[in-house]
C-alpha cells in the first residue's frame, strides 16, 4: 500500500521544521556556554590564583635565564 504524496510533503516539512527548531536551540545552547565561559575566565582573572598564574606566565616571558635549548627534564640511567 503506498502513501499519500500530501501526507510525504507533511512529513517532510515536520522534518524540516524540528531540525530547523534544533539548530537554533544548538545556536542558543552554545552561546550561553561561551557567556559562561567568559564569566568563569574573568572571575579566574580576578582571582589570586588568576593573578599568580599570569604573574607567573609573565615572568617566564621576561627571565633571562632561559634554559638555550637545553631539555627540562632530563633522565638518568642508575640511582
Amino acid at each position: 500500500m503506498g502513501q499519500c504524496p500530501c501526507f510525504g510533503s507533511a512529513q517532510a516539512a515536520e522534518q524540516e521544521r524540528r531540525a530547523e527548531a534544533d539548530r537554533r536551540e544548538s545556536q542558543d545552547a552554545r552561546a550561553m556556554a561561551a557567556e559562561a565561559a567568559q564569566r568563569r575566565q574573568e572571575q579566574f582573572d580576578k582571582s589570586a590564583a588568576g593573578r599568580a598564574a599570569k604573574a607567573q606566565m609573565k615572568a617566564m616571558k621576561e627571565s633571562k635565564t632561559s634554559n638555550q635549548g637545553e631539555p627540562v627534564l632530563k633522565w638518568q640511567m642508575g640511582s
